[in-house]
C-alpha cells in the first residue's frame, strides 16, 4: 500500500485539522476510572474479529481487575490513517495492532516502545526466534508477531484435475511452474494463472530461491536491474503465450480476491496469503487448494512464514507494564488463544497453536494444515522492510503494468524502477 519515509512524524497542518475531527485524539494512558489503569487499544479487522477481541479483553480484564481497556477498530484504510495521525500528535494509543510496513516507519519515529526491556512481563519464549526477529529495528524489540502466514498457490481443485496436470508439490521449481501453468492453460481454454509480474511478494520468493533478497540489512536494494529484468522476462513470455492472465486483468488488481483473475473465473491459479485466500472459497464453487509457491532451481524454497500483523506499545504511554501485560495475554494466554482461534492468523506460540489447531474449522483448518506441511521446511523471514516500501508496492505493480501493455521492455521498466526505489529509500 502507498506510503511514504517520514522521520519524527513532523505534524502539519492537514494533520492537526484531520486530528481535530477524529475520535481519540485525547491523552494516552488515562487514569481516570474510578482508580484503574485505562489502556486504549486499537486494531484493524472485521466484526468477527471485534466480536472475538472483545470477549478475549474481558478476560484479561477479569484476571487484571485494576486495569480497563478502552478498545476500538476500523477497517485496515482508516485504521492506517487514523493511526499515522495519532502518532503524528504524540498520541498513538497505548497498544496498537501494526502492519510489517509500518515498524520501521513508527520505530524511526520515536513512536514505539522498545518491549526488550520487559521480559519480566511479556514472553517471548514461546515464539520461533525468526518470527520473533522481525519485530526488530536496529537491535530494540519494537512489535510482537501475534499471527503468522505464508505465501501461497491456490488452486480450482476441480479445473486442476481434470486438466491431467501433475498437481503442485513440495519442492517444484519456478521452471515447473511456469510448465504446469502453459498446460493449464493449453487444457482448459483460460490462463494456468494469475499474472505475477506485478506482485512485489511474488518477486520476493522468487529471488529469495536465488539466493537473494529484496533488502538489505541496511534497508537498501537487495537486487539488481538484471535481477528484475529476468523477473519480468520470465513473466512477460508467459503473458505473451497466454499461460498467464492479461494486462486487462491484472491492472484491475486491489487487493479484494472478488477483483483477481482465480476470483472472477478467469484463471485456473493465482498467487496469495494463506489466510486471505478464504474469500476464494465462495467464489470458486468447484473448491480450492492451497500449494507450496515454487522453489529456486536448486529447491531452495523462497518461501517464508510472515508475521500477519504485529503488536506494539506507544512510547509515550505512562502505563507501560500493563500495557506489556495486554501484549502478553493476547499473545500467550492459552485463554486468549480459545477465544481469538485464527481471528489474526495462526498463532505464533507454539503451546497456543499446539491446543488451538485441533479446534480449528472450515478454512481456518485448511490454513493450520497447510503451514504443518511447511513445518521446518522454510527459511528464517526477513527483517521488516523499510518504510518506503509502502510505496514501492504501488511501483512496482505500476512498472510493471508498462511491461505488460508493451509500452516498456522488462529491461527499461526494471532500470526505471531501480532509480525510484533507491531514491525513495534515501528520502
Amino acid at each position: 500500500m502507498p506510503g511514504h519515509r517520514t522521520r519524527g512524524f513532523r505534524l502539519s497542518a492537514a494533520a492537526l485539522a484531520l486530528c481535530a475531527l477524529l475520535a481519540g485524539c485525547g491523552g494516552s494512558g488515562e487514569s481516570a476510572d474510578g482508580g484503574k489503569v485505562v489502556l486504549r487499544y486499537t486494531w484493524w479487522g472485521n466484526p468477527d474479529r471485534a466480536e472475538r477481541t472483545e470477549r478475549a479483553v474481558a478476560l484479561f480484564e477479569e484476571r487484571h481487575p485494576h486495569i480497563r481497556v478502552r478498545t476500538s477498530f476500523s477497517g485496515y484504510d482508516a485504521y492506517k490513517q487514523k493511526l499515522a495521525t495519532q502518532a503524528a500528535g504524540g498520541d498513538a494509543p497505548d497498544v496498537m495492532q501494526l502492519d510489517y510496513r509500518q515498524i520501521d516507519q513508527y520505530a524511526s519515529g520515536g513512536v514505539l516502545l522498545d518491549l526488550a526491556g520487559r521480559r519480566d512481563t511479556l514472553r517471548t519464549s514461546g515464539i520461533e526466534e525468526g518470527l520473533l526477529a522481525t519485530g526488530r529495528v536496529d537491535g530494540a524489540q519494537y512489535a510482537i508477531p501475534q499471527g503468522r502466514g505464508t505465501e501461497t498457490l491456490v488452486y480450482d481443485v476441480a479445473a486442476w484435475k481434470a486438466s491431467g496436470v501433475p498437481l503442485p508439490r513440495e519442492g517444484w521449481t519456478w521452471s515447473e511452474w511456469a510448465d504446469a501453468v502453459r498446460a493449464l492453460a493449453e487444457s482448459t481454454g483460460r490462463p494456468g494463472a494469475g499474472d505475477p509480474g506485478q506482485s512485489e511478494d511474488a518477486f520476493e520468493v522468487w529471488l529469495r530461491g536465488q539466493g537473494k533478497s529484496l533488502y538489505t540489512e541496511d534497508g537498501g536494494l537487495g537486487f539488481t536491474a538484471d535481477d528484475l529484468t529476468r523477473w519480468w522476462t520470465f513473466t512477460d513470455i508467459l503473458r505473451r503465450e497466454g499461460a498467464v492472465s492479461p494486462a486487462e486483468q491484472t491492472t484491475q488488481l486491489d487487493g479484494a480476491v472478488e477483483n483477481t483473475p482465480l476470483g472472477r473465473g478467469k484463471a485456473v491459479s493465482d498467487f496469495n496469503w494463506d489466510a486471505p485466500a478464504s474469500g476464494y472459497t465462495a467464489l470458486v464453487e468447484s473448491g480450492i487448494a492451497l500449494a507450496p509457491m515454487p522453489s529456486g532451481a536448486d529447491g531452495t524454497p523462497g518461501q517464508y512464514f510472515k508475521p500477519s500483523m504485529f503488536l506494539g506499545v506507544s512510547a509515550n504511554t505512562p502505563h507501560a507494564a500493563e500495557a506489556a501485560r495486554l501484549v502478553d495475554f493476547l499473545i500467550n494466554d492459552p485463554g486468549a488463544g480459545d477465544i481469538l482461534g485464527a481471528t489474526r492468523g495462526i498463532p505464533v506460540n507454539e503451546t497456543v497453536r499446539a491446543r488451538t489447531g485441533p479446534h480449528l474449522t472450515g478454512f481456518d483448518r485448511a490454513v493450520a494444515d497447510f503451514q504443518d506441511s511447511l513445518e521446518g521446511s522454510l527459511g528464517d523471514p526477513p527483517q521488516a522492510p523499510p518504510a518506503g516500501d509502502n510505496a514501492l508496492q504501488t511501483t512496482f505493480a505500476r512498472d510493471y503494468d508498462q511491461v505488460s501493455y508493451e509500452r516498456m521492455s522488462p529491461r527499461e521498466a526494471a532500470e526505471n524502477y531501480l532509480t525510484e526505489a533507491k531514491a525513495e529509500l534515501r528520502s
